[in-house]
């Protein structure tokens, strides 16, 4: 079983692959997160035609939807830090495909 659980082309897994990425070197949230995420965002969807809309945006777009929804500025080097998160899945969803990294645990 794959970590992303949308069925996809290989086209749409790199995709969820550098999503993936992009979200922790962005958000410095562990892959285990950004994985629940990407697995969250697309629940019951899957991704097997050749020309996937989904495919007409960049992992960064990608990244930055995911994580925040409503993006107020999508430049590099815009402050989120006033940005609010969305939260991420609950803890027993089955988003969660990868077992949570440490920064991923309830204090």
């Amino acid at each position: 079983m794959s970590e992303f659980l949308p069925p996809a082309t290989p086209e749409v897994r790199e995709l969820f692959e550098e999503t993936a990425e992009e979200m922790t070197e962005l958000f410095g949230i562990s892959r285990a997160e950004a994985v629940a995420r990407i697995n969250a965002q697309w629940e019951g969807r899957e991704f097997l035609g050749e020309d996937e809309v989904i495919l007409h945006e960049d992992p960064y777009y990608w990244a930055l939807f995911i994580y925040y929804r409503d993006v107020k500025d999508w430049s590099p080097d815009a402050d989120r830090s006033a940005w609010t998160p969305l939260p991420p899945p609950p803890p027993h969803s089955p988003a969660w495909t990868l077992p949570p990294g440490p920064s991923d645990r309830p204090a």
